[in-house]
């Protein structure tokens, strides 16, 4: 499993050097995008980051406070094409993103502001390796009814990793096939689909996708 360890270390970035080099983004390109990120803050409070994927089981990053949320507008979908990881070039599989459109139920999680250029660092080089996400900030509302400002990793459609046909029987057989040094792809969804239900949850794209997937995998060879 992916650790804090893995990602100071710069373990994490070598694990990507077998892609093409234009796909990757460098150390300094990743600062950029966080630094950027950050003049676009909307106000000077509490940093919160929309957990909708595997930071809700393995969020790596210290956090201080961790709530059930909303965010409005955005509905998970396996939108990029991945090809390390969880897959290879040989054997691609989807990695989940954000797009526009209904809504996403996940975990909101305050970062420790005594270490919070360290968290985020460790949080951008996670998820920016590739830059086939776009950090946006959105409202996002906890179980209390309190609405907060996140961070959320939504999909970048004009990143080339991006395809948009994301519906579980198009991408079922490929991800049913895929995998790589951090596992399946299909592990992927069915920790997701486990995260969720331990919060309560469930999201009906990733139950029909983890059916399908059980399903395939099942299949004799």
């Amino acid at each position: 499993m992916l650790n804090r360890n893995a990602i100071s270390s710069g373990a994490y970035l070598e694990s990507f050097d077998s892609l093409p080099k234009e796909m990757l983004w460098t150390q300094e390109r990743i600062d950029a995008s966080l630094a950027q990120t950050l003049q676009q803050r909307p106000d000077d409070g509490e940093v919160w980051v929309f957990a909708y994927g595997s930071l809700m089981w393995n969020p790596i990053s210290d956090f201080d406070c961790r709530r059930i949320a909303t965010l409005h507008g955005w509905h998970r979908s396996f939108c990029i094409r991945l090809i390390a990881g969880r897959a290879t070039p040989e054997q691609p599989g989807r990695m989940l993103a954000l797009e526009p459109d209904g809504s996403t139920q996940g975990v909101a999680l305050r970062l420790c502001g005594e270490t919070l250029g360290e968290e985020l660092r460790i949080l951008w080089i996670r998820e920016m390796v590739t830059g086939a996400y776009r950090p946006t900030w959105a409202p996002v509302t906890l179980e209390d009814g309190t609405q907060v400002q996140a961070i959320a990793f939504v999909a970048e459609p004009l990143d080339r990793q991006y395809e948009g046909d994301a519906r579980a029987s198009a991408i079922g057989a490929s991800m049913a096939l895929a995998t790589g040094p951090f596992g399946t792809n299909a592990e992927y969804v069915f920790k997701l689909q486990t995260a969720l239900d331990d919060c309560g949850l469930n999201d009906p794209y990733i139950d029909e996708l983890a059916a399908e997937l059980t399903r395939l995998t099942k299949l004799p060879a």
